[in-house]
């Protein structure tokens, strides 16, 4: 491999990593905005309760009313609007939990939510999901598996170094349907939007330096 052939090489691996980490801090970005979205809306509900003893008609008028003005956005259902008063009641002021509700997507917790309850548990989960990029599927899987359990009688060693493929899989612990219908995108066209608006940015990079020849080899 020539100097220059390698010296390229070298530089998109670079750019390529550039790419991974910005698609990671965009869709984590947008997932703590939903999840704080939820989170507030399952405060209000808890609060409004309280206050004026509203039941289950209540939610579910205020989910057709929603879907009615943001229609295509599954997170305003009637079941959704409760796990958002069960995600808010469950983790308010637990001093563990509260502070990590932003790391992981909305569907993984709905997962942990229903299928742990105890607290410890859940902030293994959550910490889990967060660190190795879980996807759901994933996460069901260690859950079903009794992970945490291996985990506490030290039969399961989570820092083993993982394979290639798997470097840059810590955006699926924030990635999410919910963060795509939230926005009124489809998930395969706003993905595909943010990765060429990159590609733009770091193409337009090249050519300010001169490099118009590998501008051209980034396509």
């Amino acid at each position: 491999m020539s100097i220059e052939r390698e010296s390229y090489t070298s530089f998109l691996s670079e750019v390529k990593e550039k790419i991974y980490a910005s698609q990671y801090q965009a869709l984590k970005s947008v997932n703590k905005e939903l999840i704080t979205l939820y989170w507030e809306i399952g405060g209000s509900i808890v609060a409004k309760q309280a206050q004026y003893g509203w039941g289950k008609s209540t939610v579910e008028s205020l989910s057709k009313d929603l879907q009615k003005e943001f229609p295509g956005v599954k997170g305003f259902s009637a079941q959704n609007l409760w796990y958002m008063r069960q995600f808010y009641s469950e983790y308010n002021g637990k001093e563990k939990l509260q502070p990590l509700v932003g790391e992981i997507s909305w569907s993984k917790h709905l997962v942990i939510i229903g299928k742990c309850k105890d607290d410890q548990e859940r902030e293994f989960y959550i910490k889990m999901t967060k660190k190795y990029g879980w996807s759901k599927s994933v996460l069901v899987h260690q859950v079903e598996g009794k992970a945490y359990e291996r985990f506490l009688l030290n039969q399961t060693n989570f820092d083993e170094s993982l394979a290639e493929k798997y470097r840059h899989q810590a955006k699926l612990a924030v990635k999410d349907s919910y963060s795509f219908d939230f926005l009124e995108m489809s998930e395969d066209y706003s993905e595909r939007e943010m990765e060429l608006g990159l590609i733009r940015n770091i193409r337009k990079f090249l050519l300010e330096m001169g490099g118009e020849r590998l501008g051209e080899l980034v396509y």
